[in-house]
């Protein structure tokens, strides 16, 4: 069984899902009889391309019975547990991430409505200027089942090949097996890989486009098949289809791929069609799309000028700050309340203004438990890597089984590739004024630690004992994280901690616990106390929101209803343009615009019918959210 095969497959399918996004939408077809037609074609495309151009790989000796076996290694069956605790949160949650919520699902479902994507009305710039691998590869998904509990499958399934596509990696860049097969288990472990494998977040699932770019380029370097050219390449593709923020990680892939470029002409018809297939799937759509609709490619001009970053140095030194503390802060911290209070307060008048004035909110901010909306691979990990570092400089013999072991890339070529994922990380810290980089550089983690492990002694470490005590600690921290998380806990946390507030009232971490957990409890649904409020049979619905407010429970049931975001300084008449004749407002978004629902609503010719308080978010608190009702 060729060992890269459910990567190839994960790769076709994410390519032909981001085609029939783009194509669907260029004729006005995205729909349930558009996919089923395209998906037609793309099967026998597929065949065509294995029959004619596509060499087979060579068949390998691995049973299924020994696949199966090696789970019967402690660490192997650590991660088969993790694994399993990763998928009943997915069954029994539906995904509450904030990110997703907040644009990538409604913009999918916006796409839908209009059977097309396009430029959406919306105060939230993100749902437009944003990378789209994970919708297209979710559309198809959500159109068919009318659901989000799905989702999460599109982050588990790549989180299964972690472990070989970073084994493969390690070791044809010249680190030692035994310590690439020991860090290929513990890696995945990182707390953001964890919590979002059982998620419908996006930052950790193009970490397998990262490693199989890198896999199939080392592979074409040994088979001088065009054939893995093609798969690095539309690899490399999806990666920065996923998001742009990992457009620099194509330096390493670029210095394997450049020298091959050769190869390419053997078979040029389909190298023409699939490099044309790999321009779509990659950000190069989106960045014509921004470009056509703000003038930059990158979108940058919508967002808050604290997301991108203006002065180079300021960047390198306070993101690797910010992926430090995130990755090294304790996994549980009460104490998070009290630093996020005080931090600020400690700190010279200079440094709290270049952080202020080049950074977004939140720059110190930490949680009591990772979340997946900010965390990194986490203290595990972090202090695991960094004791390793220490114990393996202390060891020079060459580890036995890897003496003379013969690599078929240059060595000149494995430097670069081991080094210049370093520079990728530099380009990211230049630019980036985001306040949450230990979990936005995931795909990162795994092509900067081979360069970490190269060293022989870290062969020899990984069979000291107070080693493999220290990764079983690392493991049973992330399944307390894992068990623990508030998005989907995996213990009674409401009940225990109800009775225990009872026990000890007015109990300060208690009360914040209880709040968090109940929060995240609806946070799948967080305005489902409106649509009692509004017409049972309402098909367009206007919704008049910050960027961060959430408008998903007014689409439900996906495929029958429709939101429309209004602007506080829509016309009247634009307003009723839009067919609908109830809207529902954020009172935050008018307190946040300095107005009130009385301004508004006589601006807009709209009368008042209901409000409710409700909690969206821990940090806001209870909100009032107003229904109107505009006339005919």
């Amino acid at each position: 069984m060729d060992s890269l095969r459910p990567v190839k497959f994960w790769i076709w399918l994410s390519a032909l899902t981001s085609l029939a996004g783009w194509s669907l939408s260029a004729l006005g077809q995205l729909n349930r009889a558009g996919y089923a037609v395209f998906f037609g074609v793309g099967a026998v495309l597929i065949w065509w391309l294995r029959k004619t151009a596509v060499h087979k790989s060579p068949a390998c000796a691995q049973p299924w019975q020994k696949f199966l076996r090696r789970f019967r290694r402690p660490l192997p069956a650590a991660f088969a547990a993790l694994t399993l605790l990763i998928f009943l949160g997915g069954v029994l949650y539906p995904p509450t991430n904030h990110t997703a919520f907040t644009y990538r699902l409604p913009r999918l479902l916006n796409w839908l409505a209009h059977e097309g994507w396009f430029w959406i009305h919306t105060p939230g710039w993100r749902l437009n200027d944003r990378a789209c691998g994970i919708e297209w590869l979710a559309t198809p998904l959500v159109l068919f089942t009318r659901s989000d509990r799905g989702l999460f499958l599109l982050n588990f399934l790549p989180f299964l090949m972690l472990p070989g596509l970073f084994f493969t990696v390690c070791t044809q860049l010249g680190v030692r097996a035994r310590a690439a097969w020991h860090w290929m288990w513990l890696l995945p472990t990182g707390y953001s890989f964890l919590l979002q494998a059982g998620s419908a977040g996006n930052d950790t699932f193009p970490t397998v486009f990262a490693l199989a770019a890198v896999a199939f380029g080392v592979r074409a370097w040994k088979s001088r098949q065009v054939a893995d050219l093609w798969y690095s390449i539309i690899a490399a593709a999806l990666l920065t289809g996923a998001k742009a923020t990992n457009l620099p990680l194509l330096l390493p892939w670029a210095v394997l791929i450049v020298p091959l470029v050769s190869l390419l002409w053997r078979r040029r018809v389909v190298t023409t069609f699939l490099l044309g297939v790999a321009a779509v799937v990659s950000f190069l759509p989106m960045a014509l799309l921004n470009h056509k609709y703000c003038g930059d490619w990158s979108g940058s001009v919508l967002e808050p000028a604290g997301l991108t970053m203006r002065r180079p140095l300021v960047g390198i030194v306070g993101n690797t700050f910010q992926i430090l503390l995130d990755n090294f802060a304790p996994p549980f911290f009460p104490m998070a309340g009290w630093w996020n209070q005080n931090i600020t307060h400690w700190l010279p008048h200079k440094v709290a203004a270049l952080v202020d004035n080049n950074f977004d909110a939140g720059f110190f901010w930490l949680g009591e438990l990772p979340t997946e909306d900010w965390a990194g691979i986490g203290f595990g990990i972090s202090a695991l890597v960094a004791v390793s570092l220490l114990a393996a400089r202390r060891r020079k013999a060459s580890a036995p089984g890897d003496a003379g072991k013969e690599f078929f890339l240059p060595r000149r070529v494995r430097r670069l590739v081991l080094f210049t994922p370093w520079i990728a990380l530099l380009a990211y810290c230049v630019k980036s004024g985001m306040v949450t980089a230990a979990r936005l550089i995931s795909p990162y983690y795994f092509l900067l630690l081979p360069s970490l492990i190269l060293a022989a002694g870290h062969a020899q470490i990984v069979r000291r004992r107070w080693w493999r005590m220290a990764s079983w600690l690392v493991v049973v921290l992330a399944a307390a994280v894992l068990i623990l998380t508030p998005p989907r806990p995996l213990w009674p946390a409401q009940t225990i901690l109800s009775a225990a507030l009872e026990s000890h009232p007015g109990h300060p971490l208690l009360t914040r616990a209880l709040k968090v957990y109940s929060v995240y409890a609806i946070r799948s649904d967080p305005l489902a106390p409106l649509r009692p409020l509004l017409p049972a049979d309402y098909r367009v619905i206007g919704f008049l929101g910050t960027p961060d407010d959430i408008d998903i429970s007014l689409w439900r049931p996906y495929g029958t209803r429709r939101v429309e975001h209004i602007l506080l300084e829509d016309s009247p008449e634009f307003i009723r343009s839009k067919g609908f004749d109830f809207a529902v407002v954020s009172g935050l978004n008018l307190e946040q615009k300095n107005t009130t629902l009385a301004a508004w609503l006589a601006q807009s010719g709209a009368e008042w019918v209901a409000t409710t308080n409700l909690t969206v978010k821990v940090t806001d608190g209870p909100q009032p959210w107003h229904i109107v009702r505009f006339g005919k």
